[in-house]
């Protein structure tokens, strides 16, 4: 919000408003979102650290604010690793050009846990294999920005994006009023579009969708049931599916009903039973003959978690130079590769300055903050990354940008990064802002709701 004990020029108003506000009536609105979250019942879930695993998502009411112009960048950043990152996957599963170029190491995707043999050669609707790509962007100046990682699987979070919004303009419709804000509520809408898109061509008049869940206990269940409910289109788990001549179908009051596309929030390993884990009771035995077979769309395509994996990262500006021949408009983390032995030897000798994490980790858990970090806890790690080098990245602690939050103490500032969800298939679509995720706790990096990390409300202001 400030630059050189100015407020920025974006943050003007707002600032004024909080001013005339003041900090009682800013304590009780924040009471009023709190009851509202209950209400509504924007829940997440954390399992195995006691207590009700039915969750808030901590919710600050001071926003993020993007100019334009700040947001045009971002924008064009995002749509490029979108195409770059969908160019890869599709290359690797098939012809692997990238490879045979030296780009990227063979081993690095072929080894991948989330490499999938099973999906070689198949040919999805435009190419795309990952469908909604969550991008974690994080500010460090007022000019620059870093992407920390690629989200190509299933990114989380685009329901408390919009829920963040409704109860910000229920409780300060005068502030919206005041502002010219970009909406965020198209985003339910661009989601059909891009899913009625990719359905196969021999489904005929308008494709059946269904969001594909494993169940209530997901930790991210309430955010399938809502999305579902915007779209409107049916909620169903693996029990409620069954394939039948070369077909998926959904089990109804008045009968079967033929499935064309599934956005599936299941992990590749549990979709299918005959195909990958057998003890999977989650899925729907069958349903990658008939993927393989072109009469189902899959979003995102199984397999498309090799292009998130945090040591093929680290690749990606070399994807944007091979594929899209430009220079990539938003930067990488500068990052340590352990699998590399000068790496390796560079990481070990300076773990107090930096954060490490697993390749396949996510949520935030399996993290090293060196700066944080106790030498017991450094020492083990290190341990462990003796052990299985090629399993851990390393980089910089980050002087990321804060944003004002209203803790209990008042205001203060605290680290943040930003989630834009791009939406690919028959074009990209981006709807203008993302989630802001908020370290609450002082001195935090880590912004992740499972760790304690809370959310706040994304403006992008209009020209």
């Amino acid at each position: 919000m400030m630059s050189d004990d100015k407020v920025r020029e974006p943050y003007q108003a707002l600032v004024e408003w909080m001013e005339a506000t003041g900090p009682e009536q800013l304590a009780q609105k924040r009471e009023e979102a709190e009851t509202l979250f209950r209400k509504i019942g924007i829940t997440f879930a954390v399992y195995g650290d006691g207590g009700d695993p039915e969750r808030l998502i901590p919710f600050d009411l001071i926003p993020r604010i993007f100019t334009a112009a700040e947001w045009r960048l971002l924008k064009r950043g995002v749509e490029q690793r979108a195409r770059a990152l969908n160019a890869f996957l599709f290359d690797v599963y098939h012809n692997a050009e990238i490879i045979k170029a030296g780009v990227i190491p063979g081993e690095l995707v072929f080894n991948n846990a989330a490499f999938e043999p099973s999906v070689i050669g198949i040919d999805p609707p435009g190419k795309v294999y990952s469908h909604i790509i969550g991008v974690d962007i994080v500010r460090v100046s007022e000019n620059e920005f870093y992407v920390l990682e690629d989200n190509c699987r299933t990114p989380s979070g685009v329901s408390y994006m919009l829920e963040n919004r409704e109860i910000m303009m229920r409780m300060f419709p005068d502030l919206f009023s005041q502002l010219r804000i970009e909406p965020v509520d198209s985003y339910p809408e661009s989601l059909l579009k891009t899913l009625k898109s990719i359905a196969p061509k021999g489904c005929g008049g308008d494709p059946c969708i269904v969001v594909l869940t494993p169940g209530a206990m997901n930790s991210a269940y309430y955010e399938h049931s809502f999305l579902a409910d915007q779209m409107g289109v049916e909620l169903v788990e693996g029990q409620d599916l069954f394939v039948e001549n070369g077909h998926v179908y959904m089990r109804t009051t008045r009968g079967p009903a033929r499935v064309d596309v599934i956005y599936r929030r299941i992990d590749d390993a549990y979709l299918d039973p005959l195909c990958f884990r057998p003890d999977s009771v989650l899925g729907v035995p069958g349903l990658m003959n008939v993927y393989r077979a072109g009469n189902v769309a899959i979003c995102s395509a199984p397999g498309a978690g090799v292009a998130d994996d945090k040591a093929v990262y680290t690749y990606v500006p070399s994807m944007i130079r091979f594929y899209l021949g430009e220079e990539p408009i938003l930067n990488n983390v500068p990052t340590y590769q352990c699998a590399k032995p000068d790496d390796l030897q560079y990481v070990l000798a300076h773990l107090p300055e930096l954060v490490v994490k697993e390749v396949h980790g996510s949520g935030g858990y399996g993290m090293l903050v060196g700066p944080a970090a106790s030498r017991e806890e450094i020492d083990a790690y290190a341990g462990r990354i003796r052990a299985n080098p090629g399993e851990f990245i390393a980089q910089p602690t980050l002087s990321l940008s804060s944003c004002p939050t209203f803790v209990q103490s008042g205001i203060a500032p605290r680290h943040v990064d930003l989630r834009p969800f791009c939406l690919v298939g028959d074009k990209i679509r981006l709807t203008p802002g993302g989630l802001t995720r908020v370290a609450l706790k002082e001195g935090s990096l880590v912004v992740n709701s499972s760790q304690g990390g809370g959310v706040k409300d994304t403006w992008i202001m209009a020209e």
